[in-house]
């Protein structure tokens, strides 16, 4: 008999509320995904949702990026080449609007979370660093680099 496995959007929904302290001060819980990965940086008042989407992939013993930058997360599990599937995929997006590079360059600005659906002709992403929070946000389908499979 196969044990049932907590996805990692359902794991990462244990997190939703979680935010940045402002000023000089920094979340204890926010450190610690900060901590897990490499040249993590003082503070949370850094871009950390590849630091979210690194822990929670991290409790659940499943492939991670071990990067805080975004796009790093475009060569961990698998390519998605249908449909997305919420808790077990990745979505890398470009960060903010404008011209920027393709999803061969891996040292850009972007932006990751958890696949979470589609409204409105946007995907739904459950990351960290979403107006310094984790939660649920729309994103343009236009942003999406790709989608990773974790499992």
């Amino acid at each position: 008999m196969r044990a049932i496995q907590m996805t990692a959007f359902d794991m990462a929904q244990r997190f939703v509320g979680v935010r940045e302290v402002p000023g000089s001060q920094s979340n204890p819980a926010v450190l610690a995904m900060l901590k897990l990965d490499d040249d993590w940086p003082e503070g949370d008042d850094v871009p950390w949702c590849s630091a979210f989407a690194n822990y929670v992939a991290w409790l659940l013993r499943l492939p991670r990026s071990k990067s805080l930058m975004a796009r790093s997360w475009l060569k961990v599990g698998r390519a998605v080449g249908g449909e997305a599937e919420p808790g077990f995929d990745v979505v890398v997006l470009k960060r903010g609007t404008g011209k920027q590079p393709g999803p061969e360059v891996l040292d850009a600005p972007g932006h990751v979370g958890f696949y979470a659906g589609e409204e409105n002709g946007r995907v739904l992403v459950l990351g960290g660093n979403q107006k310094d929070e984790v939660n649920i946000a729309a994103y343009p389908k236009s942003r999406v680099l790709g989608i990773r499979r974790l499992y």
